[in-house]
């Protein structure tokens, strides 16, 4: 059985923007747990935590690391995430399996780009927050100017509940606010008094039973001071903020102390609700409880070299042991487990059950996918899917050498399992892989990956083509007359036909105006065969011909010479003719963008995206955002991401989505036409 209760577990992910010190941090928990015996740094390539070789080779977090200790006699389960945004997928599946969000801000750099986004999503997913300030011992260390840019943009429920002693290469410890020793200085004890008291009124004011006891002069417990605050986090109204300086251990075990009385338990925190299958939203209880019917959801998947493939699930409800199986909700099955593991970093450890709260894996479950739900088969709820960020940023790819075509089926299906921001999808316009990520870095990521064993294959990217098509804006006929004599049977046909611009979206039809037998009926077919794949081949520029009308009016044939395949050769050649009659014109696909940048830049974007040919249709403003809606063809975003992160300093983002297909300009259309004789010229010089 679990050697400890629901109520003894607080689970928190680690996160913020890239090297404010998540990861040291989470190094020296483990260190003064004592799992470890060592202080791992990332940027050596010695972090216990960061043990994947991409992410030792660079020097960065880019997967999130689940780990857990004991501390005070409670089990902390704590999942360290990437501080890029590139690997945003990651932060996201670790939210859906915690409490609290632990958001570290580096007491030298202040508030930076990821730093809102986390604190942002961590608010949409229903956590209590809580904020680290790292680094106190920097040179350029300055709590007060962190501390009020932190309550300027995220409000005042940030109270702190640590109050250091000095700064920079002078900071010596840290003092709690609501429990000061004596024997720091006057300065101090008066900061850290008023500072408490401040704690204090945020915490009595997220009780009513408390307010109404303290209004009437009753004093309050510091046993029920705590209690009231893990409600408080729960609730989002009070923010404690912290501070350390973990690479010199300085403040890191009052980190952990603040995290076992503040960060609330599975049985106190956020609710999940999830509903009975099929049933419209009805909704499934389940309390966090070991005699609750069992619930749980997947939020990561990872293959590991020795064990296979591991989903990390996090338990809701009920009890689960190795004999007991999974219940897929979604596939409507039951898989065998072998083991149950708690994971930690790169290793797995046996155990024998799983309560609510409980972060566990199982391993060599192919079926199981991020955000599954795996539950009891008796009374079965599912819980919401999990929102990834919409993946941006499109490459071309093919294997290096023919016989690796294969094996980067596979490679490429196997990421897409185990990373939901990752995409890899043949697009039939254009015939080519198309591979779409979070920026380039998280596709060169993969690439690296991909190079690397068990895949071992070598991936060439290029821009992929755009989606263009071909159509008519005019009525026109055409002819074509195929003679052929080489000795034997000849071949011989004759097509005349007609064809009119369709609405957009018809595609194509084809009818049939013969009369009088000009064209036997069983070549008619072939007339069509050879219309529909001169359209897939396009005339103009080689992309697809949509929303054409074809009547075939008139022709000739030859009782001996005349074949299927000369019918077809000659409804193919008059069809381009009557095409390019027809004042043929490409049409591109149009996108809606949707771009959130600090309001600084509004006039820089606005510009950009009409030097884009884009037309904003709206702007919203939240806070000190400003978010632009603009439709603008995807040929000139297809690689916006390099862009807007050169304009904003890396400080917006953007989604985007399919909307409609216009008519290219003419000048535009010329470029296209031109480039693509050129590309064709080439191929047959080659």
């Amino acid at each position: 059985m679990a050697d400890h209760r629901t109520a003894d577990i607080r689970n928190f992910a680690l996160c913020g923007h890239g090297s404010v010190g998540k990861t040291t941090l989470a190094e020296a928990f483990l260190l003064k747990a004592g799992v470890s015996n060592r202080l791992g740094k990332p940027r050596e390539g010695s972090s216990i935590v960061d043990f994947d070789d991409e992410e030792r080779g660079r020097g960065f977090s880019i997967y999130s690391t689940l780990l857990s200790i004991k501390h005070k006699g409670k089990l902390l389960q704590m999942i360290d995430t990437p501080g890029y945004d590139d690997f945003l997928g990651e932060v996201v599946g670790a939210f859906a399996a915690v409490e609290t969000a632990l958001i570290a801000i580096a007491a030298d750099a202040g508030i930076q780009v990821n730093t809102r986004r986390v604190w942002k999503r961590a608010g949409q997913a229903g956590l209590g927050r809580a904020i680290v300030i790292t680094k106190m011992d920097a040179e350029q260390a300055h709590y007060d100017r962190a501390l009020e840019a932190i309550r300027s943009t995220f409000g005042n429920a940030c109270v702190p509940l640590l109050l250091p002693i000095g700064s920079g290469p002078g900071f010596t410890g840290v003092v709690s606010t609501l429990q000061p020793p004596a024997d720091v200085s006057a300065d101090l004890a008066a900061q850290a008094a008023k500072t408490g008291q401040a704690l204090r009124d945020s915490i009595v004011e997220s009780d009513d039973a408390l307010m109404e006891r303290y209004l009437e002069g009753e004093e309050i417990s510091a046993a029920e001071l705590m209690a009231a605050a893990s409600r408080a986090v729960a609730k989002g109204t009070l923010v404690p903020v912290l501070c350390c300086a973990a690479e010199k251990a300085i403040g890191v075990a009052e980190v952990l102390d603040a995290i076992v009385a503040l960060f609330p338990s599975p049985a106190e925190g956020l609710v999940r609700r999830c509903t009975k299958p099929g049933a419209e939203g009805a909704p499934a209880e389940r309390p966090p409880s070991p005699e609750a019917p069992f619930s749980a959801q997947v939020f990561k998947s990872l293959y590991d070299p020795y064990v296979g493939k591991l989903a990390y699930f996090r338990v809701f409800s009920g009890t689960l042991k190795p004999e007991d199986g999974l219940y897929n909700a979604r596939e409507g099955k039951r898989d065998k487990i072998g083991h149950l593991y708690r994971v930690q970093a790169e290793k797995q450890e046996d155990v024998d059950s799983a309560i609510p709260g409980d972060i566990v894996a199982v391993a060599k479950i192919e079926s199981l996918e991020i955000a599954d739900t795996v539950c009891d088969e008796r009374d079965p709820g599912v819980y919401p899917p999990l929102e990834f960020p919409t993946p941006m940023v499109s490459r071309a790819a093919e294997a290096k050498t023919r016989g690796d075509e294969q094996r980067m089926s596979t490679a490429l299906s196997r990421i897409t399992s185990q990373d939901k921001t990752f995409l890899a999808a043949h697009d039939p316009q254009t015939n080519e892989l198309v591979i779409t990520g979070m920026s380039d870095l998280h596709l060169d990521v993969i690439m690296s990956k991909l190079r690397r064993k068990p895949f071992e294959v070598d991936v060439l990217l290029k821009e992929p083509r755009i989606p263009y098509k071909e159509t008519i804006a005019a009525k026109a006929d055409g002819h074509y007359r195929h003679k052929k004599q080489t000795g034997g049977r000849g071949q011989f046909a004759e097509v005349y036909l007609r064809v009119e611009p369709l609405e957009r979206g018809k595609d194509f039809e084809f009818a049939d105006e013969i009369y009088g037998g000009s064209i036997p009926r069983q070549f008619v077919p072939a007339v069509e065969k050879g219309v529909r794949e001169t359209m897939a081949k396009g005339v103009i520029a080689g992309y697809r011909v949509v929303d054409v009308l074809v009547a075939v009016t008139d022709g000739k044939h030859h009782e001996v010479d005349s074949s299927e395949a000369a019918f077809k050769t000659a409804s193919s050649r008059a069809f381009s003719d009557a095409f390019r009659n027809a004042r043929p014109v490409l049409l591109e696909p149009i996108v809606n963008i949707e771009i959130t940048v600090p309001s600084k830049y509004m006039g820089d974007i606005s510009g950009d995206l009409s030097g884009r040919r884009g037309r904003i249709q709206g702007v919203a403003v939240e806070g000190d955002q400003q978010i632009i809606s603009a439709q603008v063809p995807l040929a000139e975003v297809s690689n916006y991401s390099t862009q807007l992160r050169s304009i904003t300093g890396g400080e917006g983002s953007y989604t985007m989505e399919f909307s409609h297909y216009e008519v290219v300009p003419g000048r535009v259309q010329e470029q296209i036409i031109a480039k693509a004789a050129k590309a064709k010229t080439g191929e047959e010089e080659e």
